[in-house]
């Protein structure tokens, strides 16, 4: 039977490469939502106020926007959004780049992207 040694430092270099990666992820996410005009926008308030938090848990990136009205907007689409400044502002803006949506295999390459770029192993 042979013998297996563990390279725990290649490992915490994937780890922290994994962890920087998310959060780069979701600023690529961030940024393709808002170039593609998809946040409703009257003042730029509500596009400016959205931030990336990958500091509360180092496996994971929230997408936050900080008004009050974020959530009501964000979870009904019925609304009529004015278009004037994002011809494609609606409810559920993120919604393609989730696991089921139209950029889902976008995000994936961009995370993978991402990793090799930070965990220069």
């Amino acid at each position: 039977m042979g013998k297996v040694t563990i390279n725990y430092r290649n490992i915490a270099i994937l780890k922290r490469g994994f962890q920087k990666a998310i959060g780069l992820t979701a600023e690529a996410i961030k940024t393709d939502v808002i170039d593609k005009q998809m946040i409703p926008f009257d003042k730029s308030t509500l596009q400016e106020s959205t931030f990336i938090d990958d500091k509360r848990d180092p496996n994971k990136a929230y997408i936050v926007s900080s008004t009050p009205y974020a959530r009501r907007l964000y979870y009904h689409p019925e609304y009529n959004f004015q278009k004037k400044n994002n011809p494609n502002a609606g409810g559920k803006w993120f919604e393609p780049w989730t696991s089921k949506g139209k950029y889902a295999g976008w995000v994936k390459r961009r995370f993978e992207a991402f990793i090799k770029e930070c965990s220069d192993v």
